[in-house]
């Protein structure tokens, strides 16, 4: 029995130093990357991939300056927007340049949905077809970096 007691006790003493020498390897700077959260009052980059086929791209260019340029342009923490075009894999990047995450993130989704649906109804009307042309590819965010 005393036997036993003393293989746990080795045991539970593994088990500690082994947490120790864990703990005590932690990397501050990472520990202080990790919280997103720190960075909710920086200049923030909304990137949006499209699908722009070249036969479309002038519609796609005068929507976006008819609909989602006067809407952005109201949008509190909103300081521009650019819009760029690659030809031969016929896809278009926007990148929105926010104030800071919070203000963006603040804009309910509702609104943003409105908006995107009247620039789809008249991009529709423009090519007379029945449904956008546009297909989102990818949507994320970069931190501006110093």
């Amino acid at each position: 029995m005393i036997l036993e007691i003393k293989k746990k006790i080795k045991s539970y003493a593994f088990l500690l130093i082994c947490l120790f020498v864990f703990l005590s390897q932690s990397n501050s700077q990472i520990l202080n990357a990790l919280p997103m959260e720190n960075h909710q009052n920086e200049i923030v980059i909304e990137e949006l991939r499209l699908k722009v086929p070249s036969k479309f791209k002038e519609v796609w260019l005068k929507n976006e300056k008819q609909v989602w340029d006067p809407w952005l342009s109201v949008q509190e923490g909103f300081l521009g927007r650019q819009l760029f075009w690659d030809k031969e894999k016929e896809e278009a990047l926007i990148l929105v340049n926010w104030k800071s995450k919070k203000l963006w993130k603040s804009i309910p989704m509702s609104e943003v949905n409105v908006v995107q649906q009247k620039f789809e109804d008249n991009v529709k009307n423009a090519l007379n077809i029945g449904e956008n042309p546009f297909v989102l590819i990818y949507e994320g965010e970069l931190d501006k970096q110093v």
